[in-house]
């Protein structure tokens, strides 16, 4: 039986794909709980429709991505942090705090979608983090931690 997956599905496909299953495990299983429904001529005039818009949408949003992607390879942030005399961090960089000074710059990234390239940030100098756009689109970010200046 052929059938249009409503989500992804472990060894057998992804979200909006036409699949070939046995009957039982479609009626039984894929149908009742939602995961799937039966690729009728008419179900599947509905999902090529479906499938040609999101593809436009898909475009738009991976353009838009792209130009994100470039805007973030030129950004050149600078991380204030508390530092001892010996250039050591009072505690360490993370990526929220990189998320932070990206959106003062006018860039909104979700901290999860920062990766900072480095085990442990502690001292002061020049990193780089990988900032996951879209899917397979990313950036690489350079940061330098400096240390804050007292005002005393």
């Amino acid at each position: 039986m052929e059938i249009i997956l409503k989500e992804d599905i472990l060894n057998l496909g992804y979200k909006d794909d036409i699949v070939t299953v046995k009957d039982g495990y479609a009626r039984n299983y894929l149908i009742p709980k939602g995961y799937a429904v039966q690729a009728t001529s008419s179900a599947k005039k509905a999902h090529k429709e479906i499938m040609k818009q999101r593809a436009q949408k898909e475009e738009k949003i991976r353009k838009d991505a792209e130009t994100a992607a470039e805007k973030l390879q030129n950004v050149k942030l600078k991380i204030l942090a508390k530092t001892s005399s010996t250039g050591k961090i009072f505690g360490s960089v993370n990526n929220i705090q990189i998320a932070e000074v990206l959106e003062k710059e006018g860039i909104k990234v979700d901290r999860k979608n920062i990766i900072i390239n480095a085990e442990h940030i502690k001292e002061v100098g020049t990193y780089t983090a990988t900032v996951r756009i879209y899917k397979d689109i990313k950036a690489d970010v350079t940061f330098d931690v400096v240390a804050e200046e007292d005002d005393k």
